[in-house]
């Protein structure tokens, strides 16, 4: 029986080192690793592989972005989503961009092998968490968390224009932390982009005036 044949897309390499080891361990092979978006649509194109496995925040290109350009060029290749994060931006954009499944790095390994297999024969596969987003999302179940006070201050500051960097500097945390409140607030709030929350802003008259 022919070896399934993957790109493993994630800009982590010991997260790339983890996961390659297992889906080895389970005789699938790794064609070939990229840790940008870019990389990513390269090494897709000459390797043809039968499965990506995407990590969603990577440089050059994130992961809505890499599906979105390879459902345009290879409508057929299964893309299996990898993600530390269950925002809802992330997992609605995803699927409905194309992807195949959607697994949260929390996960044993050995699921993502599974999913691997499923995404292969053209099955998806959500970790439970994300299947509860999807499954209230159908049924008309979700409903508007209120935001806290730390991210009515990033909202405030976006709605200004102000970039991750500055917001960072003005409250005194990481950039890693404004993006990890961002995706908080695009979640709660129902939108995929930071132009979206400013609007959002504007209309729910959350300053944004200096």
């Amino acid at each position: 029986m022919k070896a399934l044949r993957v790109v493993l897309a994630d800009d982590h390499p010991v997260v790339r080192a983890g996961i390659r080891n297992e889906l080895q361990a389970a005789g699938i092979e790794v064609l070939g690793e990229a840790s940008d978006g870019e990389e990513t649509l390269r090494l897709v194109e000459g390797l043809r592989p039968d499965v990506l496995v995407l990590d969603v925040e990577m440089p050059a290109l994130n992961g809505l972005e890499v599906t979105r350009r390879l459902r345009e060029t290879q409508p057929a290749l299964p893309i299996l989503v990898l993600s530390a994060y269950d925002h809802n931006s992330y997992v609605f954009g995803l699927l409905e961009a194309g992807a195949t499944g959607y697994v949260l790095k929390d996960e044993a390994l050995e699921s993502i092998v599974m999913a691997v297999r499923k995404a292969a024969r053209g099955e998806m596969w959500l970790s439970p968490q994300v299947a509860a987003k999807v499954t209230r999302r159908a049924t008309g179940e979700e409903e508007e968390a209120p935001l806290t006070e730390r991210e009515l201050e990033v909202l405030r500051l976006l709605a200004r224009g102000w970039d991750n960097r500055r917001i960072a500097e003005e409250l005194a945390i990481s950039k890693r932390t404004v993006r990890f409140h961002l995706g908080n607030i695009y979640e709660k709030i129902g939108v995929q982009s930071r132009t979206e929350a400013a609007l959002w802003a504007v209309r729910h008259k959350v300053g944004g005036e200096e």
